[in-house]
């Protein structure tokens, strides 16, 4: 009886060992996909900063400084470059109720490198112009 015991042993280390890896990639995805829906929910909050004061002020320069205050968070952060505006400004109260969006393009790293080095992220935001 004792001989069937010790050959089960060895089983269940073998059945763990084929499970391991299952579980180490469940846990390392569960992690990815965290710090995307974070770095998502970051990035749509700073595009709807972004566009408020483009919408309400008409100016890009100071829409691209809300966006990246808005998203210090980010590692590499926000570049200008990462930020568009279109239209490029808003139109006159005299030319109608036209909309502004600010769209952010943001390559994110993920944290293990196990999946890839990077997926890229959108966040946007639309208002109207003039308030």
């Amino acid at each position: 009886m004792r001989e069937r015991l010790g050959n089960e042993r060895g089983a269940t280390a073998v059945e763990f060992a084929f499970i391991v890896p299952l579980l180490i990639v469940l846990v390392l995805g569960i992690a990815e996909f965290g710090h995307a829906f974070q770095v998502q929910g970051t990035l749509s909050a700073a595009a709807r900063e972004g566009v408020r004061l483009m919408a309400l002020q008409n100016d890009p320069a100071l829409a691209r400084e809300a966006v990246r205050n808005a998203a210090t968070a980010l590692d590499p952060g926000v570049t200008d470059a990462q930020i568009e505006i279109s239209p490029a400004s808003c139109p006159t109260m005299d030319a109608g109720s036209t909309q502004v969006r600010l769209t952010i393009t943001y390559p994110m790293p993920f944290l293990t490198g196990f999946f890839g080095t990077s997926v890229e992220l959108t966040g946007t935001g639309v208002m109207r112009c003039n308030g």
